[in-house]
This record gives structure tokens, sequence and C-alpha cells, in this order.
């Protein structure tokens, strides 16, 4: 089922997953994945050599609910040896390039430390 989904969600990606992919991501000298199991969660990216999770968040992750779940999500993930960096639709929007030089940074730093 996590295959299933991760598949469609691919196909189906938000324009700010799809810019951050294809404008960065795809061609970055670092492998990552998109729409990846890990575990019983599917995170946005993954980058295995930098133990790297990219999570993109719209409006409904202010929710309650959805604060709740991300948090109870971030901690298995870390759990599991893994960062995750979280940046908003708008970061990607309105601030790109300092969220490419921040996922540059932090890799180099994961696969140097």
């Amino acid at each position: 089922i996590l295959r299933r989904n991760s598949q469609s969600l691919r196909k189906n990606m938000t324009k700010e997953e799809r810019r951050l992919w294809y404008d960065f991501l795809k061609v970055y000298p670092v492998q990552f994945k998109r729409q990846y199991p890990v575990g019983c969660y599917i995170v946005d990216f993954y980058c295995f050599r930098a133990k790297l999770v990219l999570e993109l968040d719209g409006s409904q992750h202010c929710e309650a609910s959805a604060v709740e779940y991300d948090h109870k999500r971030t901690a298995f993930l870390r759990q599991q040896g893994l960062l995750v960096l979280r940046f908003s639709n708008r970061d990607i929007m309105e601030r790109f390039r300092s969220v490419c030089e921040t996922i540059d940074t932090t890799v180099r730093g994961r696969l140097s430390g």
C-alpha cells in the first residue's frame, strides 16, 4: 500500500514539490528520492547518503491535528537517525534560493561530519 501511495504522490506532486524537484533536487549531485517510504510514513524527499528528509508544509500543517501528527512523525524519523528539514510552501515560492542554500549546506555538513 505504501508503495502504491508513494507512486500516486509522485504523479500528483504539488507545484511547490515540483519546483523543488525539477529546479534543484533532480540535478543535485547527491541523490534525493521523492515521495519515499520510511517506516510507515512517506516523506516528501529523502537523501540516503546524508540521512536527510525534506518536508514541504502547506497551510493544512498548521491545524492542531496536523501539528500533532507531524511531531509524532518527526520523532519517528529522528529515531531512525534522520534529520528532518521543514519548509513551508511559501518558503519555496518566495525564498527558493535560500531554501536551496540551506539544503546544500545541510547535505555538505552531514556528508563531511
